[in-house]
C-alpha cells in the first residue's frame, strides 16, 4: 500500500507540476490575478449603486437627481466590462515573458490582433465615428482575448527566432531600433488576423467573438457551471493537496476563466435588476466552498482552538486562527498537518464537496440569494463575505455552512487529538523515566 501510494504521489506531481508550468496556463493564470484588482474595485462599485436599502437610494436621488446609479456604473463599465482588454494585455505581458520577447511590442501586437478581429460598427450622432460593442469586450469577449494574445505573441516568437526583422546599424538609438525591429512582426500579426477576421465574416457567425462564444465559451461556461462538474473540480483539489502540490492554484489556471464568465453574467444582471442566472461561478466557489480556505477548514481551526486537549493542537489553533479569517490555512495543512495524512484528508476532501451541496441547494430552492457578481477579495473573512454577495442570507448560511464544518471535522479531529495526547504523554514519561535514571546514577555517584 506505501508503494503504491508513493507511486501515485509521483505521478500526481508530476502531472500537477506540467499544468502548473505549463505557459498557457501559466500565463492565463497569472493574467487574472494581475487583473483581479481592477475587477473587484469595479464590482464595489456596482454593490454601491445597488445597495438594498431604500434610505440610501431615496438620499442618493435628492443629491444626484434620478440618475445617480450612472455615477457608479461608469467605474464598473470600465472593470467588468472591459475585462477582456486587461486580460489581452497580462496574458501578452506574460507569454513575452516566457519567450524574453519585448514586452511591450508583445502586447501591441496583441491588442491589435484582438481589435482587428473585434467587430465594429459606425454611427453618427453630429459627427461620424466607430464603436465597439461592449459585449464582445466583457466576459463574453474573454475566451477570444486568451486566445488571441496567445497566437499573436506566438508568431512574434516565430519571427524572432528565425531573424525575420529590420535590423539597423548600431549607431541608431536603441529606442529606435527596436522600433523598427518590431515592424515586420507586427505587421505579419495584423495581416494574419485581418484575414482571420475576413474569413468569419464570410460564415453564419458573422466574427470569430461569435464563434467561440457558440462553440467554445458557452459550452464550457455550461459545464462549469453544472454541480457535477464543480464536485469534480473540489475532489482533484483536495486530491492535489492531500499529497502537499497547491490543488487551488492547480485547478484555478482551467476554471477561473469560466467561473468570472459567469461571475459577470450575474453582475450584469444584477446590475440591471434581472434575475441573477448562475449558482456556480467565483463568489460561489470563493466564499461558499472555501470557508477558511482550502478544505473549509474554519470549522477545524476552531475545534483545535476551543477544544484540543494535545499540546501541539492548541498551538497550532492559536497560530492559526488568525490567517483563517481570512481564508488562509497553511498553517493547518501543513502544520497540523493534513498533507500525507490519511486520517485528515477524508474529510479535508469531503469537507467542500459537502459545503458545495448545501450551498447549492440552498440558493436552488431559493432559501438563499444567488450571488450577485460583485467580485470581493479572497480574504474576505466568512459571514462578511456572505453578507456581501448575498445578503443577511448569505451571512447565515456562511455561519451554518462553519457548524457543519465542525460537525465533518469532529470524529476524525478527536481521534487525531487523542492520537497526538498518546504520542505526547508517551514522551512525557520517557522524559521522566530518563530525568529519574539520571537522578538515581548523579545520586550513586555522589
Amino acid at each position: 500500500m506505501e508503494k503504491f501510494m508513493q507511486s501515485f504521489q509521483t505521478r500526481m506531481s508530476k502531472i500537477a507540476i506540467k499544468l502548473d508550468g505549463n505557459r498557457y496556463l501559466s500565463a492565463i493564470k497569472n493574467a487574472f490575478i494581475a487583473a483581479m484588482p481592477i475587477l473587484i474595485v469595479g464590482s464595489f462599485f456596482i454593490l454601491l449603486a445597488n445597495l438594498p436599502i431604500p434610505a440610501y437610494a431615496g438620499f442618493m436621488r435628492g443629491i444626484f437627481g434620478t440618475g445617480w446609479q450612472r455615477i457608479f456604473n461608469i467605474p464598473y463599465n470600465i472593470s467588468m466590462n472591459l475585462m477582456s482588454i486587461y486580460i489581452v494585455v497580462e496574458v501578452a505581458n506574460e507569454m513575452a515573458g516566457s519567450y524574453h520577447l519585448n514586452k511591450i511590442s508583445a502586447i501591441f501586437s496583441a491588442m491589435a490582433a484582438f481589435f482587428v478581429v473585434t467587430p465594429m460598427y459606425t454611427f453618427k450622432n453630429g459627427a461620424l465615428g466607430i464603436g465597439i460593442p461592449m459585449n464582445n469586450l466583457s466576459a463574453s469577449g474573454l475566451f477570444v482575448a486568451m486566445i488571441v494574445s496567445i497566437l499573436a505573441v506566438e508568431i512574434l516568437h516565430f519571427v524572432d527566432k528565425h531573424g525575420w526583422k529590420i535590423k539597423m546599424p548600431d549607431a541608431v538609438p536603441t529606442n529606435v531600433s527596436e522600433s523598427f525591429s518590431s515592424l515586420i512582426p507586427l505587421a505579419l500579426v495584423v495581416i494574419i488576423f485581418n484575414l482571420v477576421r475576413i474569413i468569419f465574416e464570410q460564415t453564419s457567425f458573422g466574427s470569430i467573438q461569435s464563434f467561440i462564444f457558440t462553440n467554445l465559451q458557452t459550452p464550457l461556461t455550461i459545464l462549469g457551471s453544472s454541480l457535477p462538474a464543480t464536485i469534480l473540480v473540489l475532489l482533484i483539489e483536495g486530491l492535489l493537496w492531500s499529497f502537499g502540490i497547491h490543488g487551488a492554484n492547480v485547478v484555478g489556471s482551467v476554471m477561473t476563466p469560466i467561473w468570472l464568465a459567469l461571475t459577470a453574467q450575474n453582475a450584469t444582471a444584477f446590475a440591471a435588476g434581472k434575475a441573477i442566472p448562475n449558482i456556480v461561478n467565483y463568489q460561489f466557489y470563493n466564499n461558499f466552498i472555501k470557508i477558511g480556505g482550502s478544505g473549509a477548514t474554519f470549522g477545524l481551526c476552531l475545534l483545535l482552538l476551543f477544544f484540543a486537549h494535545s499540546k501541539q493542537f492548541k498551538a497550532i489553533g492559536r497560530l492559526a486562527i488568525g490567517p483563517e479569517i481570512f481564508t488562509i490555512n497553511e498553517p493547518i495543512i501543513f502544520g497540523l498537518p493534513i498533507v500525507l495524512n490519511p486520517l485528515m484528508v477524508i474529510p479535508f476532501i469531503l469537507n467542500p464537496i459537502i459545503m458545495a451541496l448545501v450551498a447549492y441547494i440552498s440558493m436552488r430552492i431559493g432559501l438563499v440569494p444567488l450571488t450577485n457578481g460583485v467580485n470581493i477579495p479572497w480574504t474576505t473573512p466568512p459571514i462578511i463575505a456572505g453578507f456581501l454577495v448575498s445578503g443577511w442570507r448569505g451571512a447565515v448560511l456562511n455561519i451554518v455552512q462553519i457548524l457543519i464544518s465542525v460537525a465533518v471535522y469532529l470524529p476524525f479531529f478527536k481521534t487525531a487529538d487523542k492520537l497526538a495526547v498518546d504520542a505526547e504523554n508517551k514522551k512525557a514519561a520517557e522524559e521522566a523515566a530518563k530525568q529519574e535514571v539520571e537522578g538515581e546514577l548523579k545520586s550513586a555517584v555522589n
